[in-house]
């Protein structure tokens, strides 16, 4: 039995995956706050962000219309509209030319459900630093500064603050504040800027929140490895993949619209698994054993060199899985393209 490519959209297997990459996203930042210290957590998140501004921030200005608009307006719309596309909750309130507010009220999308009470201070503000802070050096603004008034960790209503052009030069120092008496005005949806109108299929949408989940995750991974070490940050990068896919499983089974008993039954899901977060995958299946094999990697897509445990803490996802599906179900990795194979593939066998 051979399941092959298609082109048609698997819906479903968006949802499921963005299910699985949101969830290791929030599972890897609360393993890293508990196991390697809120410190390092917050540094790998600072990276995090500060890389994925460096990918995303002024291509994205450019693409939203918001690139001739003043620099504190610009940043705060882009907040707005960008988050707004990956499905999270956001506000944003003009103030002036100079002055404009950006505000995420709870639950918070990146610390959903109960995660928000394992998330220390200092990552938050990590986040802060990576990219609030730095929207004036990346736009070339030495006067442009965020201040946040509030945070959805320390106790505060939501994430808020706003960006700031000062009369004068900021140190660096300055381009982050705190001011956590001021309070951000009500927002107004009718004053709020708008993503152009578009009916989007509902398969544009699915793939839309996917890569928003997933991207962050491109970032992070990488991040993690430069601050711990491949030693270290393959472990908990690998553990916290680990408890993620045996703790969705029975969600993204569901989304799946249920998965079948034994080894057939997981590989024809890790198969939609793999499509449905953009990768080319096929399935061979003779007797008891599964062969699946993955060809592309849009995660890490264009990241030539990269230390081989980025892969084997993702891989631990799917390790998970087949643990919440069958504990005595054997998946082995029996091929991989980033050690010179041509493909990626899993065996996957009946245990017993």
């Amino acid at each position: 039995m051979k399941i092959e490519n298609n082109s048609t959209d698997d819906v479903q297997a968006y949802r499921a995956v963005e299910r699985i990459y949101h969830s290791y996203l929030t599972g890897l930042i609360l393993h890293l706050s508990s196991r390697a210290g809120a410190a390092r957590a917050a540094e790998i998140v600072f990276r995090m962000f500060r890389r994925q501004q460096a990918t995303h921030f002024v291509a994205s200005l450019k693409k939203l219309g918001l690139d001739r608009l003043p620099h504190a307006v610009a940043s705060a719309q882009y907040n707005y509209l960008a988050n707004q596309v990956g499905g999270v909750k956001v506000e944003y309130v003009y103030e002036s030319d100079k002055k404009a507010w950006i505000r995420y009220p709870p639950p918070r999308w990146l610390w959903y459900g109960t995660a928000i009470c394992g998330i220390p201070s200092e990552v938050s503000r990590g986040m802060l630093r990576g990219w609030h802070g730095n929207n004036g050096v990346v736009l070339g603004n030495p006067r442009l500064g965020f201040v946040c008034t509030g945070q959805t960790v320390d106790g505060q209503p939501g994430l808020e603050g706003y960006y700031r052009e000062y009369d004068h030069e900021l140190s660096p120092e300055e381009r982050l504040q705190f001011s956590p008496g001021e309070r951000c005005p009500p927002f107004r949806p009718e004053l709020a800027p708008r993503l152009p109108e578009t009916n989007w299929p509902e398969s544009r949408l699915r793939k839309a929140l996917r890569n928003y989940a997933m991207d962050y995750i491109t970032s992070i991974l990488p991040e993690m490895m430069s601050v711990l070490g491949p030693a270290e940050g393959g472990h908990l990068g690998g553990l916290a993949a680990r408890l993620i896919g045996m703790h969705t499983f029975d969600d993204v089974a569901s989304m799946l619209g249920g998965v079948e008993q034994g080894v057939a039954g997981f590989a024809t899901a890790l198969t939609r698994l793999l499509r449905g977060q953009g990768d080319d995958a096929e399935m061979h299946l003779e007797g008891d054993t599964a062969i699946v094999r993955q060809t592309t990697w849009r995660l890490m897509a264009g990241r030539e060199q990269m230390s081989h445990a980025i892969f084997d803490a993702w891989n631990e996802l799917w390790m998970g899985a087949a643990l919440a599906h069958d504990r005595f179900m054997r998946v082995a990795l029996i091929s991989r393209r980033d050690a010179g194979d041509p493909v990626w593939a899993w065996e996957i066998r009946e245990g017993r």
